[in-house]
């Protein structure tokens, strides 16, 4: 019987702390090869785009589905589908809206954890959304943040997301007028942008103090968020899938041009298990495409967490046994 977890029954379920967590723990079970991670499957319509994403954890026993669409006009709905691995059940359905936006930022916690900067930190934000603010509640976990700066195109929402931060995070944030006064003289950068193009907000000549880089925005082959410089200039790659060199346009784009030699690429995964030591000083850039493995770790931990509540709506008859199948055996689709 598949319970339905939507926004509001997540909502203050799971802290910052706790996602990082999770994401460590998920993170040891994929380096012990326990993991299973597609690469997203993506169908472009006349009007928006549909993503599905697929993982399965089986050391902690779970398999996950998720689906997304953008409707141009409308905006984005997430679903996240949780099963049980030993015999397929569907054992819930989440809506994926706060899922997306805390396990990105979880996974810029969990390079944070591992990249260490002496003294107080400052960060510079570009884009202004949900993932822009989980970035900074997420670095803010890990680091002494002092300061931070945020811009995006749109003048109000800028100031809105300083007005907001400042007053959850208890640190000075500040608006200002373009990307480079953002990101110059900031120990960490982050860019969670909804930018549309194939020209890159960030450029490497404003890394000029950074010691992290977070690309977590733009997901698709034809846009760019960073350019190749700001990969040439790091000591070290870091992506949380092996799939984001075919996925992200600025990657794509940095390795065309030469930017990211082979000894310098490695994946969140192997940071984390220590068999990629971080380099104690220079550019540290992490490249982040978002996995379901990631939605995975969330969803189960909520369904551990709330899914047994009284009063959660359920639909017994959702995904349904069709039929037992022999060994070896396949459904028809």
């Amino acid at each position: 019987m598949a319970v339905m977890l939507g926004f509001e029954a997540l909502q203050g379920v799971l802290a910052m702390r706790d996602a990082i967590d999770l994401l460590e723990k998920t993170l040891f079970h994929e380096a012990a090869g326990r993991t299973l991670v597609s690469p997203k499957f993506n169908t472009d319509f006349e009007n928006g785009s549909m993503r599905v994403l697929v993982a399965a954890d089986q050391e902690a026993g779970y398999l996950v589905t998720k689906a997304y669409h953008t409707i141009q006009g409308v905006g984005v709905r997430y679903v996240v589908s949780l099963y049980r691995l030993k015999d397929g059940e569907l054992l819930a359905a989440l809506d994926g809206q706060l899922i997306t936006d805390l396990r990105t930022g979880a996974a810029s916690g969990v390079i944070a954890r591992k990249v260490p900067v002496s003294g107080p930190v400052s960060v510079g934000v570009i884009g202004s959304g949900n993932q822009a603010r989980t970035q900074l509640e997420a670095l803010a976990s890990v680091y002494r943040v002092a300061s931070a700066a945020v811009y995006s195109p749109t003048a109000a929402h800028r100031e809105a997301y300083a007005r907001e931060m400042s007053a959850k995070l208890g640190i000075p944030v500040t608006a200002v007028a373009s990307a480079e006064a953002a990101a110059r003289g900031r120990t960490v950068v982050v860019t969670a942008s909804n930018s549309r193009s194939s020209e890159p907000v960030l450029r490497g000549e404003w890394l000029d103090r950074c010691r992290l880089l977070c690309a977590v925005g733009n997901t698709r082959p034809q846009f760019a968020e960073a350019d190749a410089r700001c990969f040439r200039d790091a000591s070290l790659v870091v992506v949380d899938s092996l799939h984001a060199f075919e996925e992200a346009g600025d990657l794509r784009q940095a390795v065309a041009s030469g930017a990211i030699a082979e000894g310098k690429r490695t994946t969140l995964a192997q940071i984390v298990t220590g068999a990629i030591a971080v380099p104690q000083t220079g550019l540290v850039a992490f490249k982040s495409v978002g996995t379901a493995l990631q939605d995975l770790a969330l969803a189960a931990r909520y369904y551990e967490l709330i899914g047994s509540r009284p009063g959660l709506p359920v639909a017994p008859d959702l995904a349904r046994l069709r039929q037992p199948l022999r060994a070896g055996g396949a459904a028809r689709s």
